[in-house]
């Protein structure tokens, strides 16, 4: 998506993204971290971090072209794709979503669990490297196995800032739905914490999910 700035009685055509697919989760948690600060501040990282348009000069432009700017921007939020892709490639490797959530390990629920209760939007790349790890198998029909968790994702979760924040947001709205399910019938011992994990998910991290690009 293009827009055409004015400045000094000369129009110069700057790049928007053209879908939220175009949003890393690295983008995005700068954009969650601006809804903190003021509305013009939130505006300001807002319209830099999804354009091309120089910091100085989104300082400078009228209030007209920021609102047509973050309205064309809100507009392409509420366009957002919510299905799921449990297979993603990032930088040639295919990384796979656990394929049996059910099936997650003590490990893996304990790193999961440390993560959402330190603050589950600073700690989404290490999140999405537990539920996304390498391929090593897969067969025509789509079925897959990954790597097996050894709890070694420092570079994973770097690896995992370039995914789709769309399809992050997608998982986190996926992953919300199995805890509150599996959370009915966990033995009582863990229940009570997947519950902390279920009303946290729910208020911390799905209703930014929900707020688009606004």
């Amino acid at each position: 998506m293009k827009v055409k700035i004015k400045k000094e009685g000369k129009k110069k055509v700057y790049n928007l993204i053209n879908s939220w697919s175009d949003v890393t989760l690295e983008t995005w948690i700068r954009l969650v971290a601006a809804e903190t600060g003021s509305k013009t501040k939130e505006a300001e990282e807002t319209i830099a971090s999804l354009s091309d348009i120089p910091k100085q000069l989104v300082k400078e432009l009228a209030l007209r072209d920021v609102a047509i700017i973050m309205q064309k921007l809100s507009e392409l939020g509420s366009e957002q794709n919510t299905v799921l892709k449990k297979v993603i490639e990032i930088d040639g490797i295919e990384y796979g979503m656990h394929p049996d959530l059910s099936e997650i390990t003590l490990g893996e629920y304990a790193d999961i669990e440390t993560f959402i209760k330190d603050g589950l939007n600073k700690n989404l790349p290490e999140l999405m490297a537990v539920l996304f790890r390498p391929i090593t198998e897969k067969t025509d029909s789509g079925v897959y196995t990954i790597a097996a968790y050894d709890g070694n994702i420092k570079i994973r979760a770097e690896t995992m800032k370039k995914m789709s924040a769309e399809n992050v947001q997608s998982c986190l709205v996926f992953f919300w739905h199995f805890v509150m399910i599996f959370a009915e019938t966990m033995p009582s011992f863990l229940a009570e914490r997947k519950q902390e994990i279920k009303n946290q998910l729910q208020t911390e991290t799905l209703q930014n999910a929900g707020d688009g690009s606004e």
